[in-house]
């Protein structure tokens, strides 16, 4: 029998094998024949890709689109939107244009369309792969209703500075979570059948090393070591094309003194010929013309160096548009570097179906059916709340009774276009309930609200004018900090409980949104004090797009609740999880600093040669501070729970195994607390001797568990020496022999060890 199904799926992999030769030899043929009747000017027309106009996100917005569409000029829209405004657009080019050939239309779609989920750094915060899967597939689901067929998402960029504004649209700081989380997004929105009229095309950014810029400066330069670049920068990058992602996005940043976007090593040496990306490669926003101010000349002369490093298609600049015909007569590019380019941009519209059929994204009725659904309202409510983090619960002050009178002060209490976070450039933000509305709905009479201002999002006018950009707007109160703070205090007098509704605007993260100042602002910070000083329970809901430095907050203020911007559904998830109806279970996927001037500050750095002793504050001539410890206020992987989990009895299966071979983990995990709960188990590995030098942990794997009050389980974690690889100096992925340390825990501090050693 076991012959016989072996039989069966040999066969079975050689059947559809051979149909998937013959699909792509029936796509080449029809390309080739495509092609074969082409003008030069029509293929440089397919690598041009301009904005529509609606939810801009750059300075440029293009002009004449509708005579270019008619010539054949463009190849791709991103920024526009429903099915009617899109079905116009691609009947003028099925209709007026030459060759019929269809546009494919894009939209940064980066956590949610309509339905907005959690951002980027949130959803990561959540550790739940299914989730964040089913995120993306409803993303993809919406978006398609309404004509899209390409989105600008996952942003896969590893960041260790929180003063980079767009450390929120990413996983954070982690390889190995990053790259777990870029093969769910690419497979929740490309599906099954990229094809089908509900999946998206997936388009992998910013290649490469954007979240890495010096002083944490957005599109500043990115420095870095080949070795550290493929151990620790790479790997979300290339999980997200091994999951089957066909479009990649360049940076804005140069790596090693060469723009990305003009990087022939990164773009055709390492993306196509080592790792065998067969698909589109589009620059970011006018990040050619850009080129030019980086040092590498004339838009022509940095038009071709993009081209010829492997570029397929021009963001809004035009820069490919309006010279390279000109290159191509004076023998600056030739034939084939276009041919590349065109090719590339035809098979992604072919394995989309829109020579099938270039309406198939433009049906009205979907649009009415598929969005902003029960279903996807309901899980838009849990993943925000699942990627709440509790970072303080002094004395059990959380969670509240649903009952008595709560005052939600502060300037984020009010403002339901905040709520959804930076780069929801599709949200109806007027019909976004905030933050009481949210809990008014979720709390019915249970519990009564009152509310106030409180403070203004800071005392810098101007500085609050740029934090609340694209409609993000906050009321802002033109009376002294000192009148606006007692008019709050006076009316939390009948409050039982005060909720603290500080941190960000929405647009003090996300790009061109970089910060030297990671504190909640003063007169947010005064108002905390005020509220403190009543006597009351005071909760901190705390929003954020990035790590904050909380030090003052965690020493003074009794509960916080990180809840970064949870998106359509925070006010609701709020109330559950601040009275208990959800037990918060959210891990940090960044380390929070003790203040800015730790940055970067990461948990899987390398040890110096003088390292400090372990428990140690300061020691002359060891690698620390004088004026902090070199330790975190939060570690990575840092989140509480209203329950308690004990971790005990670690084993191993073996002590020793070759490289043949693998092991099993186990640990034992009790629910010791009083409610229900969610535990993420993590598993970290240290190698103790190496031929380079190591971090001294990497996560290598996790476990999302569910345990009742008083319940054990034990989570076993199988490690292989596939575990144990690193990129050496020759740039080889290898196993060395040696000693490992094994570490389990909640975090990537508080962990239990044991040791096992590989062997030749």
């Amino acid at each position: 029998m076991k012959i016989i199904k072996i039989l069966f799926c040999s066969y079975l992999l050689t059947s559809l094998n051979i149909a998937f030769a013959q699909q792509d030899e029936k796509m080449n043929k029809y390309i080739d024949d495509l092609m074969g009747k082409m003008t030069i000017e029509e293929k440089i027309g397919q690598l041009n890709l301009v904005t529509g106009g609606e939810a801009t996100t750059g300075a440029v917005v293009s002009t004449d689109v509708e005579s270019k569409i008619k010539s054949g000029s463009i190849g791709g829209i991103f920024s526009m939107t429903s099915p009617q405004r899109i079905r116009k657009a691609q009947e003028l080019a099925i209709n007026q244009s030459r060759l019929k050939i269809p546009i494919i239309f894009g939209m940064d779609v980066i956590h949610g369309y309509k339905t907005i989920f959690p951002i980027p750094l949130g959803l990561a915060a959540t550790w739940n792969m299914p989730l964040i899967r089913g995120t993306a597939r409803v993303a993809a689901i919406e978006a398609t209703a309404d004509g899209l067929n390409w989105t600008f998402s996952p942003m896969v960029d590893i960041s260790r500075d929180a003063r980079w504004g767009r450390i929120s649209e990413g996983s954070g700081e982690d390889t190995y979570l990053s790259a777990r989380i870029a093969k769910e997004m690419v497979i929740g929105y490309q599906g099954g059948d990229l094809s089908s009229n509900n999946t998206l095309l997936a388009c992998v950014k910013h290649f490469a090393l954007y979240g890495a810029a010096e002083s944490g400066r957005d599109y500043h330069t990115t420095d870095m070591s080949l070795h550290r670049m493929y151990n620790e920068y790479l790997p979300p990058y290339k999980a997200a094309i091994d999951a089957g992602a066909l479009s990649v996005m360049t940076s804005f940043n140069d790596i090693n003194g060469v723009p990305a976007s003009a990087n022939h090593w990164l773009l055709t040496d390492l993306l196509r010929k080592d790792w065998k990306f067969d698909g589109l490669v589009v620059t970011d926003y006018t990040a050619i013309n850009e080129l030019s101010d980086h040092g590498l000349g004339d838009l022509q002369q940095v038009s071709t160096l993009a081209l010829k490093a492997g570029v397929d298609m021009d963001m809004v600049g035009e820069g490919f548009l309006s010279t390279l015909k000109k290159s191509l007569d004076e023998g600056k590019v030739n034939l084939e570097d276009i041919d590349r380019a065109c090719r590339n941009v035809l098979v992604i519209k072919y394995k989309l179906g829109l020579f099938d059929d270039p309406f198939r994204y433009c049906d009205p009725e979907r649009q009415r059916k598929n969005t902003l659904t029960d279903e996807h309202l309901s899980l838009a409510r849990e993943a925000a709340a699942e990627s709440f983090v509790l970072l303080k619960n002094e004395n059990q002050t959380l969670p509240l009774k649903k009952q008595g009178t709560v005052a939600v002060v502060g300037p984020l209490a009010n403002t339901g276009a905040n709520m959804p976070g930076t780069w929801s450039v599709s949200a109806d933000l007027e019909n976004t309930a905030s933050l009481v509305e949210g809990m008014k709905q979720a709390l019915g009479n249970s519990v009564k609200i009152i509310t106030h201002l409180g403070a203004n999002l800071t005392d810098d006018a101007a500085l609050q004018e740029r934090a609340t950009m694209f409609g993000r707007t906050i009321p802002r109160d033109n009376r002294t900090p000192e009148a606006i703070i007692a008019e709050a205090i006076q009316s939390t007098k009948q409050a039982d409980v005060i909720v603290a509704a500080l941190g960000e605007s929405s647009e003090m993260s996300g790009e061109s949104s970089s910060r030297t100042d990671l504190n909640i602002p003063s007169s947010q910070r005064k108002l905390l004090e005020a509220l403190l000083e009543t006597g009351k329970p005071v909760v901190l809901v705390l929003f954020t797009g990035r790590p904050l430095t909380l030090a003052w907050e965690n020493q003074h203020v009794p509960a916080i609740l990180n809840v970064w911007f949870g998106g359509t559904q925070t006010g609701k998830a709020v109330a559950d999880v601040l009275f208990g109806d959800v037990n918060p279970s959210g891990k940090l996927p960044a380390t929070f600093a003790q203040n800015v001037g730790q940055l970067p500050l990461y948990y899987s750095q390398k040890n110096t040669g003088r390292p400090l002793a372990e428990g140690a504050w300061f020691q002359k001539f060891r690698s620390n501070y004088l004026d902090v410890s070199n330790e975190p206020l939060y570690p990575f992987g840092y989140g509480l729970s209203y329950t308690t989990f004990d971790y005990s009895d670690l084993t191993i299966s073996k002590t020793s195994i070759t490289k043949e071979d693998s092991l099993t983990a186990s640990v034992k995990v009790t629910n010791t607390g009083n409610y229900d709960g969610q535990e993420i188990v993590q598993l970290y590995i240290r190698d103790l001797v190496a031929s380079q030098t190591r971090p001294i942990k990497e996560l290598k794997g996790f476990d999302k568990i569910t345990l009742k009050k008083g319940e054990s389980e034990t989570i076993s974690f199988v490690i292989s020496p596939d575990d144990l690889k690193f990129y050496n100096q020759q740039l080889e992925l290898i196993t060395e022999p040696g000693v490992f340390k094994i570490l389990i825990g909640p975090n990537s501090r508080d962990t239990q060890e044991i040791e096992f050693t590989l062997t030749d």
